[in-house]
This record gives structure tokens, C-alpha cells and sequence, in this order.
């Protein structure tokens, strides 16, 4: 169980991550987890008013059953495999947390200051939430894909909009956590 809890060299993930891109191309498949956002949307119907919905969401199931699979891993590996005690964290990064007001994670893989369950006692944290949900929702839709689908599925592909797009995240990430998150927290 120690070799399953402890956190592994990142050639182990990339290495399963590519031969899990090669199997999907291999089979014609494509790979990204926005997309069963359009496929949930076009199971409920709505495609008969908004045309962008309106296609063959069947011929995604087995996508979907990838988004659950990611959900039931998650809860498995947070509720069962983990051992964040041997995550280290950058002591300048926990300085810029302190000096946001932002308790370093102390043992957890997450601050709780940003994702416990009291931010829903926060107007202000509520705001965030929705408008960054919102922001992603239109970022997502806007670039033809998420940060998974571009990163990962374009760039084994060797899309260059999908170059483009990860370009971009990169530099909106960067620019959110080093001068708007300040401002925001």
C-alpha cells in the first residue's frame, strides 16, 4: 500500500497518460472531459432549442463513463490512498499564501481557507465560485476545449490551436495567480 500512497515520479503519469492517448487514437477516439458537459446538455433534450446540442450524444457514452471513472478515482484516492503528509510544498509559495491571510495546508494537499466547506459562508467566496464557474464554462466553450482536452488530446494530435490554446492558459494562469489573486483575496 505505501508504493499506492505515496506520491509517484512524474514519468509514471505521463507515461500512462500517453499510452492511454495512443489506445484512444489508436481506437479513433478523442479524449477531453468538457465535451460530456455538451453530451449531458444533449441528453436532456435542449438540442431541440439551442441547435448547438442538438447531436448524437450516444456516440459519446463511453466519454461519459470516462467523467464518472474520474469521479469515483477522485474519491478513491482522496478517501483511501492518500497520504498527504509527504507532500512538500514550496516555502515561498506558503509565504505568499500567509501574507494573502491563507494558513499554509499543514499536512492536507489543500488550504482550507480556499476549499473547505466554510467558504459557503462567504458571499465573497460564493461570488468567486460563480463567476469563475462561469468564466470557465465560456473559456471552455470559446477555446473548443478544456485545459484536458487542448493539453493532453491536441498536443498528442499535434493540433496548433490546441498549442495556441495551452499558451494561453498558461499565461492567464499565471497572470491570475500572480496579480489578480492577491487583489481578489
Amino acid at each position: 500500500m505505501e508504493l499506492i500512497t505515496h506520491t509517484w515520479h512524474w514519468s509514471v503519469a505521463g507515461f500512462l497518460i500517453a499510452a492511454v492517448m495512443l489506445t484512444l487514437n489508436y481506437f479513433g477516439k478523442v479524449f477531453g472531459m468538457s465535451s460530456n458537459l455538451r453530451s449531458l446538455c444533449s441528453m436532456t433534450g435542449v438540442g431541440k432549442k439551442v441547435p448547438f446540442f442538438d447531436w448524437d450524444w450516444k456516440s459519446q457514452r463511453w466519454n461519459l463513463a470516462v467523467v464518472v471513472g474520474a469521479m469515483i478515482g477522485g474519491y478513491v484516492a482522496v478517501h483511501f490512498l492518500s497520504d498527504p503528509s509527504n507532500v512538500t510544498i514550496n516555502p515561498k509559495t506558503i509565504e505568499q499564501l500567509k501574507a494573502m491571510g491563507i494558513d499554509a495546508p499543514n499536512g492536507k494537499l489543500l488550504p482550507e481557507a480556499l476549499f473547505g466547506n466554510q467558504i459557503f459562508s462567504s458571499i465573497k467566496m460564493i461570488a468567486i465560485l460563480l463567476i469563475g464557474g462561469l468564466l470557465i464554462g465560456f473559456g471552455s466553450r470559446y477555446a473548443g476545449g478544456c485545459t484536458s482536452g487542448h493539453a493532453i488530446a491536441g498536443m498528442s494530435n499535434l493540433q496548433l490551436p490546441s498549442l495556441k490554446a495551452v499558451i494561453g492558459f498558461f499565461i492567464g494562469g499565471l497572470i491570475m495567480s500572480h496579480f489578480l489573486l492577491p487583489l481578489i483575496l
